[in-house]
């Protein structure tokens, strides 16, 4: 069969504009984008990905509890720490020359909850 002869296996496209133009205004912005973008390869990294675990399990924990709970030496833990803190998905509190780390706020709990269970459902 000759491609000019051939019949048509997919049917012209047109443009729903309704839904197009409802979608558009529902999206997240570029500078949204960018920001969530910058969020996820925060999170994209396994030992932050452990740490924010932990965090989430145990509420609130040292650098050493951290370095031992997630068997990464103390340097790669402050580092880690350094940028969530940073990108304000951790907050610490001091206790005299201790250093506490915990989840920022509700919503972290609920993106690595969430997270989990996406992973546990497939």
């Amino acid at each position: 069969m000759d491609v000019a002869t051939a019949p048509d296996i997919h049917p012209p496209m047109e443009l729903d504009e309704a839904e197009a133009g409802a979608a558009q205004d529902r999206i997240v912005t570029a500078e949204e984008a960018t920001q969530l973008a910058e969020l996820f390869r925060l999170l994209g990294d396994p030992t932050r990905a452990q740490l924010l675990y932990a965090l989430l399990e145990a509420g609130e924990l040292c650098v050493y509890d951290l370095t031992e709970t997630v068997e990464v030496s103390d340097t790669a833990v402050s580092h880690a720490l350094r940028l969530l803190r940073t990108a304000g998905i951790v907050a610490s509190r001091r206790a005299g020359r201790m250093i506490y780390y915990r989840l920022a706020d509700v919503h972290v709990r609920m993106l690595l909850d969430l997270s989990r269970e996406h992973l546990r459902h497939g």
